[in-house]
């Protein structure tokens, strides 16, 4: 389709900023994205939609726009939701580059063109297929009160008496049929998302045929709006940008002898689907620049009050009606191609997010208590715990490394197999800002311990990170030097902070042998006020010092500092 149709179709609310000699270019597909730098994603003659979150100053709109060009896209639709009107530095740099501008009015959602766009670039379907695919269109425009991809798999039900149900790469159940009996079991989704993966991986031809049970599934794969649109013979761009991350759709039945139009019908309800895809990731939008916020802060050694300030900020929008500040882990991920140097902190961070969500929760929306970042090659994920509570044995509860994968290692580990691998750590819990700097490098830490095992998929906890490893010879320093910033880099900020002499008492309470009265009588204190600072000492960091292992962490750490 051309430009021009879309300006002059009025309910897309499009107004025409620059670029009037440039309305015949034709229009090949959509994309949506507020990433600095899209170029990677786009193969040519897409209308990009953005909110402009990319935008931190003036300077930042001719680089973009030089990537856009350099991309082949058709035009630009800048939304005016954000920041109101359009900046004046990204109409001059688009009419500098010869690339048509449009606004996007407020009230208008960009599912609503991207739908309008994908509907017309496919063509319209004959009879009742066509029937089909629009009532399907005007579902999923309709908001979250149509009732999203749920509402589009019941149509299929009912109109073409197919099951189906959408899986995340890992076999996280997305959405599924209502009233269609039984939900697939968890091991039936593990194995039909590896099998997807490993088909993927392979260019194996969609729709991917799998026999389980006596029943064969049909696999077609799920992508963004930005890409070209599906066909039985594409295989699209180098799959391990997107193959940790595409959602599937599986199809109870075997589609190899199906006709072309109605494998064409199906590949567009993948488009359908992919706009609720292209909504939850924008929706993660504001919790990912959270997470990068708070990552630069603890990074630049910014003060621990600074940090405090970000992380009250971030409480509410991810634990919404939490009263007090929760405590927080760390969770590093990293995902490695033996034959690929690019970037691959993006990829990182999209399957951490689907990762960190809890395997038996179903639908698209239920990654908004996890804020993910990334830099460079690794994605960081902050995961608020609204309460840490203590097992019988003194360990603290929360996200374990094993646990954290024992529902996604197969699926991974078929998208992985040939040349690629995941690698994870994860911190401890931390009760305050002074924390958190302890925490990212012990999750680092914990992630090159699981880089060290064999396997295409691995993890590691701060709890091989405890202190008898330590000991170990072979045990790098910086290890060492992470376990011991941890522990006590909490009671040093709040010494320099008030004065409180934290790490002296907890030399004399150790060398007391945790007797209290020659403690007290050693550092010339009322028996209360050495409780008082225990106790200080105790919530700083979390451990109990009436506990041997505790008292031998501490020990271990004030030797090695």
């Amino acid at each position: 389709m051309r430009l021009r149709a879309l300006l002059d179709t009025d309910a897309l609310g499009l107004k025409l900023l620059g670029g009037e000699g440039e309305l015949d270019r034709s229009v090949r597909g959509v994309m949506t994205t507020d990433l600095r730098d899209p170029s990677r994603y786009l193969s040519g003659g897409e209308l990009v939609l953005s909110g402009l979150a990319w935008r931190r100053d003036a300077a930042d709109s001719d680089p973009f726009v030089r990537m856009l060009v350099q991309a082949g896209v058709a035009a630009l639709a800048a939304g005016e939701a954000e920041l109101g009107d359009v900046p004046e530095d990204l109409v001059v740099a688009c009419a500098r580059h010869r690339l048509p501008l449009f606004a996007v009015n407020e009230s208008v959602a960009f599912a609503t063109i991207t739908e309008h766009v994908v509907r017309q670039v496919s063509g319209e379907r004959a009879g009742d297929l066509a029937a089909v695919v629009d009532r399907h269109r005007r579902m999923m425009t309709s908001g979250p009160a149509g009732g999203g991809p749920d509402v589009v798999l019941d149509l299929l039900g009912s109109d073409l008496d197919l099951r189906a149900w959408v899986l995340s790469p890992t076999g996280r159940p997305v959405a599924g049929p209502k009233d269609a009996g039984p939900a697939l079991p968890a091991e039936v989704c593990a194995k039909l998302a590896a099998e997807h993966l490993a088909a993927t991986r392979t260019g194996r031809r969609a729709p991917h045929r799998v026999p389980l049970g006596g029943t064969t599934y049909s696999l077609f794969p799920v992508r963004g709006t930005g890409r070209a649109p599906q066909s039985a013979a594409g295989t699209g761009r180098d799959v391990r940008e997107t193959v940790l991350s595409d959602w599937l759709l599986v199809v109870e039945a075997d589609a190899g002898d199906w006709a072309e139009e109605r494998l064409d019908l199906l590949y567009g309800v993948t488009q359908l689907i992919a706009v609720e895809r292209d909504r939850r990731d924008a929706a993660r939008t504001v919790r990912r620049r959270l997470a990068q916020e708070v990552l630069e802060l603890v990074q630049t050694g910014a003060a621990p009050a600074e940090i405090a300030a970000r992380l009250r900020v971030a409480a509410p929008v991810l634990l919404p009606g939490l009263g007090a500040a929760p405590h927080w882990q760390v969770v590093v991920a990293r995902v490695e191609w033996e034959d690929d140097e690019a970037e691959t902190g993006p990829v990182a961070q999209t399957l951490l997010e689907e990762i960190l969500v809890d395997p038996l929760a179903t639908g698209p929306e239920h990654s908004d208590r996890i804020a993910v970042a990334h830099t460079g090659e690794e994605a960081v994920a902050l995961v608020p715990l609204p309460a840490v509570s203590t097992e019988h044995d003194g360990s603290e509860t929360g996200i374990l490394a094993d646990a954290l994968l024992e529902s996604v290692r197969e699926p991974l580990s078929a998208g992985l197999d040939g040349d690629g691998r995941v690698t994870l750590g994860v911190s401890a819990a931390v009760h305050s800002a002074e924390g958190l700097r302890g925490a990212l490098e012990e999750a680092r830490h914990a992630r090159r311990v699981a880089a060290a095992r064999p396997g295409r998929v691995c993890a590691a906890g701060h709890q091989e990170l405890a202190s008898h490893v330590l000991l170990l010879p072979f045990v790098p320093d910086d290890v060492r030097r992470a376990f011991t910033a941890r522990l006590l880099d909490p009671l040093r900020d709040y010494d320099r902070r008030h004065r409180a002499e934290l790490i002296p008492t907890l030399e004399a309470f150790l060398d007391s042998d945790g007797s209290w009265t020659r403690c007290a009588t050693r550092l010339h204190l009322h028996v209360n006020t050495l409780r008082y600072r225990v106790g200080r000492i105790e919530q700083l960091t979390g451990r109990d010092l009436s506990r041997l292992e505790d008292k031998l962490d501490f020990f271990l750490a004030l030797r090695m500092s």
